[in-house]
């Protein structure tokens, strides 16, 4: 093994070729064609659906080609533990992620791993995460979520579906602008998204658009429009900083952290360009991944209405006839907690992660890995691993979620949030947030599908569920508190665990046409 040294590793791009001394090893698509690789069949619109389709069909380990540029990819839940070793390995910063340092530079989530602002910023703004900090988000959460839910009663009212990801878009927006830098974008007095939804959807787009192409020329004219994108973003949180600088400061949230704290041991501060990176940095992370979540979900439910019935016995049993729940009873959703997983098992919404070798080392006992090589983890497919999961591992089953079943489960089988030291700092924020409002959706109203809807899965980096509306039913008034079963102590049967499809309806997976 090659000595270690605290050089900083390549950025950027590395081909596979470069780190892997025996990539013959590694199986690839077959009829790849010279100059242009594993094209055939390639949709770029659906890049990640495309590489759930190979892993399928070539196994744990696997490599495609894109005109000059080889890229290794890794699902099964072996592989993945080892990569998760701390001392050998590291997030890499690569593909659609790299693509973003444009707007984002070292905010947390594009920082190479050698830039200081990185670890900086994570030491000044996790306290912003504590217990006593989420406490304090939380009645900004339940008063967002009450917009929502106005929206929700006025689309009922005229007798129109709710559009889910557009309503779960504004509702996580809103929330990370309030809770996190006092901002309020109005998303729910407006007709059409916010231009800063707009302009950070083009973003992402554009960004993940740039892996499908030999070289960035081809996409002169979107380059353009990302330009005006990221002008925008600039402009917007521009503004929000210096209104409060304006103000004096705020209420502690996250933005008077980035402006007013230093590292409680350098007494280092955040430069105004690094502050403004992360800020955008959370808007779009801290909303993007969240609604995606929720969306998700709530097809779920749509989909299971035994286990929205199970769901729902358990808010009305902690949550009782209480107006608005505390901080503590939404932490008591266990089941609804378990569905949210179950989804986030499914449909990862942040659905893959890099990690490079920090160290010449053998993944796995197999695969001999230069330092500075990377591979990029496949989160679906190890959500999907059957050695893990069981041979029924494309249905949704929240019990899978169940105490017992996961103190049985080896480590590192469930990573919607990364892992490792670069894991996403905002985990709890997002899992409050997404338990809180499903809780009180599921209060409020039964959810209908779409009998002739089909899962569609839209990509710009992030995925989310394409053109899901779900028709609503305001619940009669007085249900009596603990009605349904006991939902803690596992022992009723999910009927609806392995009964995919409702009935007239054709719903399959994108991906491996079966039930969704």
């Amino acid at each position: 093994m090659a000595e270690t040294s605290n050089q900083a590793l390549p950025k950027g791009f590395r081909s596979a070729e470069q780190g892997w001394p025996e990539l013959h090893r590694i199986p690839h698509p077959p009829r790849r064609l010279p100059l242009l690789g594993d094209v055939l069949g390639a949709n770029r619109r659906t890049p990640l659906q495309d590489s759930l389709k190979y892993a399928r069909q070539l196994g744990p380990i696997y490599r495609r080609k894109a005109f000059d540029r080889e890229f290794v990819f890794v699902w099964g839940a072996k592989l993945a533990a080892d990569l998760a070793d701390e001392t050998r390995f590291a997030k890499h910063v690569g593909l659609g992620v790299a693509n973003l340092r444009p707007v984002a530079g070292d905010g947390l989530f594009t920082a190479y791993n050698h830039e200081p602002n990185w670890q900086l910023a994570h030491d000044v703004l996790a306290p912003g995460f504590s217990r006593e900090a989420m406490e304090g988000y939380h009645p900004m959460m339940l008063a967002v979520a009450g917009q929502l839910t106005d929206h929700w009663d006025a689309e009922l009212a005229a007798g129109r579906t709710v559009d889910v990801p557009g309503d779960m878009t504004k509702l996580t927006l809103e929330t990370i602008a309030r809770t996190g830098f006092g901002h309020d974008f109005g998303s729910f007095a407006r007709s059409r998204p916010h231009p800063f939804i707009t302009a950070m959807v083009g973003t992402l787009t554009y960004a993940q658009r740039l892996n499908s192409v030999p070289w960035p020329g081809l996409l002169r004219r979107a380059g353009r429009r990302n330009e005006a994108d990221i002008s925008y973003l600039n402009r917007t949180v521009d503004d929000l900083v210096r209104e409060r600088r304006r103000a004096g400061g705020g209420n502690g949230d996250l933005l008077d952290r980035m402006l007013e704290t230093a590292h409680p041991e350098t007494g280092e501060r955040l430069s105004a360009e690094n502050v403004r990176r992360q800020v955008i940095t959370f808007l779009v992370a801290g909303h993007e991944t969240t609604s995606g979540a929720l969306s998700f979900a709530l097809h779920y439910l749509s989909r299971h209405p035994d286990v929205a019935a199970r769901a729902r016995a358990e808010v009305d049993r902690v949550w009782g006839d209480a107006e608005t729940p505390g901080y503590d009873q939404v932490a008591r959703l266990r089941y609804v907690r378990r569905v949210l997983d179950e989804s986030l098992r499914l449909w990862p919404t942040a659905p893959a992660f890099a990690r490079e070798a920090i160290e010449d080392t053998v993944l796995a006992g197999e695969h001999p890995m230069r330092r500075g090589a990377w591979t990029l983890v496949l989160t679906p497919m190890l959500h999907r691993d059957p050695e893990v999961w069981g041979a029924d591992a494309e249905h949704f089953d929240p019990d899978r979620f169940d105490p017992k079943a996961v103190r049985q489960r080896a480590p590192h089988t469930f990573k919607p949030f990364g892992t490792g030291a670069r894991a996403c700092i905002g985990r709890q924020f997002a899992l409050h947030e997404a338990t809180l409002v499903l809780g009180l959706l599921l209060r409020r109203y039964d959810l209908h599908a779409d009998p002739t809807y089909r899962l569609r899965v839209t990509e710009r980096l992030t995925l989310m569920p394409e053109g899901l509306r779900l028709g609503l039913e305001r619940r009669r008034v007085g249900v009596p508190v603990g009605a349904g079963a006991e939902v803690d102590s596992g022992a009723e049967a999910d009927s609806g665990a392995q009964a995919e499809v409702m009935p007239g309806a054709e719903t399959r997976c994108p991906v491996h046409g079966v039930g969704d």
